[in-house]
């Protein structure tokens, strides 16, 4: 079993983090160099749909996104409070957990790679063809990003993790969003106590070296 990974990229420490809580030991094969924006051309063929992170599996099978990699790792070694410990816990950890992806992470990345001069037609992560920045999702992806950030600073007011009192792979998604996306301008708004008091505390966790 292998893990292909980019050391630079959010979506792969989502599932390093997740085995590194686990205390799951894989290989890790690295998709692209840590000073690079590209990923290896013999990945890319490898993998059609040219993203990280990619389990493959003793038998071949390819299993793509993060969730989904480590939802195979839940269900192939149960026994784990990270996806909730019970119906409700599991509904709110499933919930804030696609609230992170596609409002914090996915928010993020439409007003980064609309903006920066670095991803010049590469709007799109994934395709090999040229995608062109579109200044107006620029601005909207950071419109998206910053309500983000003001509700879980709301939902963090009374819960010490997202989805309650335990660190799941909510916190997980939410965490290396924040960490990512502040590298590019987009900081924890200094009024955002609690989202800063869960921030400090979750950069404590040793699976954050991961």
């Amino acid at each position: 079993m292998k893990l292909y990974d980019w050391s630079i990229a959010p979506n792969p420490r989502r599932v390093r983090m997740y085995l590194a809580e686990r205390d799951i030991d894989i290989e890790i094969i690295q998709a692209g160099a840590p000073d690079q924006l590209d990923l290896h051309d013999w990945f890319l063929k490898l993998n059609p749909r040219r993203r990280v992170p990619l389990l493959e599996l003793d038998d071949g099978t390819h299993i793509g996104e993060a969730m989904a990699i480590c939802r195979y790792f839940e269900a192939a070694q149960p026994a784990s409070d990270l996806f909730g410990r019970d119906a409700r816990e599991t509904g709110l950890v499933e919930m804030w957990e696609r609230e992170a992806d596609s409002s914090g992470l996915q928010a993020g990345g439409e007003h980064v790679r609309n903006a920066h001069p670095a991803f010049k037609d590469r709007a799109l992560p994934g395709y090999a063809e040229p995608t062109p920045q579109i200044a107006e999702l620029a601005e909207r992806g950071r419109m998206r990003y910053l309500d983000f950030l003001k509700r879980i600073d709301q939902q963090l007011a009374d819960c010490e993790f997202l989805a309650g009192n335990i660190f799941t792979v909510a916190d997980i998604t939410a965490f290396c969003t924040i960490d990512f996306w502040r590298k590019f301008r987009l900081p924890i708004p200094k009024d955002a106590e609690h989202l800063q008091r869960w921030f400090d505390a979750v950069s404590q966790r040793p699976s954050t070296d991961a």
